[in-house]
Parts: C-alpha cells; sequence; structure tokens
C-alpha cells in the first residue's frame, strides 16, 4: 500500500511537471513572437522615415537652380517658408529685419550653402544656416531639409495677447482703464491728461468778461 501511494504521488508530480514544462515553452514562443512583432514594427517605422526623407531631399534637390544660378535672399527665405510671401520678404530685407552673416542684406543678396540667415517676422527671430539654395516655395517637411534650424524657442503666447481686451460683462472702461490702454497700445502722449478749457475769464468780482481792479465790464 505504501509503495502504490508513493507511486501516486510520483506520477502526480510527474504530470504537473509536465503541465509546467508546457506552460513555460509557450510563454516563450510568445514573448519570441512579441519580440519580433516590436522589432518588425520599428523596422517599417525606421524605414518609412527614411523614405520620406529621402523624398523630401528629392523635392529639395528638384527646387534648386538650375545650371548653378544663384537666388536672391528674400526668394530664399520665401522658399523655405520663413516668410508668408516674397514681398514680405523683401520688405524685411529693406526695414534691416534680414541678415546673412550678421549683415543687414538687401533683397536681392545672393545666398550660399553655409550662409547663416537671420529673419525677425511676427515678434520672433529665425536662425537658420543654409544646407540647400532653392527658388520654389516647397512644404514644411521639405523645406526643413533646406536648413538648420538654430533659433531661439519662440516667445509665451501671453506675450502676444492683444491690449485692449476685456471680459464679457466687465462694463464699459473707466477713465482708468483707458489709460491703461492706451499705455498698452502706446498711444500715451507724455501728459498727465487732456488739456481741459477753464471757460471765460473772470474778473475780481466774480462776473465774467471783468478786467481790472474795478471790475468794470469791458466795453
Amino acid at each position: 500500500m505504501a509503495s502504490q501511494g508513493a507511486d501516486g504521488e510520483m506520477k502526480g508530480s510527474g504530470i504537473e511537471g509536465g503541465r509546467g514544462s508546457d506552460d513555460g515553452k509557450a510563454a516563450t514562443a510568445d514573448s519570441g513572437a512579441n519580440a519580433r512583432t516590436g522589432s518588425g514594427t520599428g523596422s517599417e517605422a525606421a524605414s518609412t522615415a527614411a523614405s520620406a526623407t529621402a523624398a523630401a531631399v528629392k523635392a529639395a534637390v528638384a527646387a534648386g537652380p538650375p545650371n548653378g544660378e544663384s537666388v536672391r535672399v528674400d526668394a530664399w527665405i520665401w522658399s523655405v517658408r520663413l516668410v508668408k510671401t516674397r514681398s514680405i520678404g523683401a520688405t524685411a530685407c529693406k526695414g534691416g529685419h534680414v541678415r546673412v552673416n550678421g549683415e543687414r542684406v538687401k533683397p536681392a543678396y545672393s545666398v550660399r550653402v553655409g550662409d547663416e540667415v537671420r529673419v525677425w517676422h511676427e515678434g520672433r527671430e529665425r536662425v537658420v544656416v543654409v544646407k540647400r539654395v532653392i527658388r520654389k516655395r516647397v512644404g514644411a517637411p521639405v523645406a526643413a531639409e533646406c536648413y538648420v534650424d538654430n533659433s531661439p524657442p519662440p516667445p509665451p503666447r501671453e506675450a502676444f495677447a492683444p491690449a485692449g481686451v476685456r471680459d464679457r460683462g466687465a462694463g464699459r472702461p473707466t477713465k482708468r482703464d483707458r489709460r491703461e490702454l492706451e499705455r498698452l497700445r502706446g498711444m500715451q502722449t507724455g501728459s498727465s491728461g487732456p488739456v481741459r478749457s477753464s471757460g471765460p475769464s473772470t474778473g475780481p468780482t466774480g462776473s465774467p468778461g471783468t478786467t481790472g481792479s474795478g471790475g468794470s465790464p469791458r466795453r
């Protein structure tokens, strides 16, 4: 009887051990499949990114000037989307808001690879180094392949909060509010307040239109 019990225990432990080994093999197989799936997804993403980059570079090359012709700086900053229109770029150059290698330039200045271009536009300075010279406006992904962006971070949105905006239900602004609004808008003239008319002059007697020590009316 004792031997039969021992045999039963050994058989039970053997069955449980077999089940444990099967579970371990299944878990190992699942982890291997997950690892293969993860690696496949990562490689696909990298391949997609590389294809997109190659397409952007190809588009940038196609937008370049033929036969090594030069490109004006106003056309280049418009082509790489630093400004919205070419006329804005030309105006920025004329106003001294565009610098190449630290020097103010005219709209017709020719940019070259390696030039540092600084553009002050819409309250922000953009600092870029020319990687590719193009003269046709391209999309944002293609434009990013044409320069190295060394621009400082943009200012917070609060810096562009419009002056004079009041909360709903606040009512009409008081005189103090109007003075503050004028100060914010840069309309303050430096005077302490509006010049008020003092009205008709009065003589010593207090009657209007009188002068002299005796207070007799002027005839």
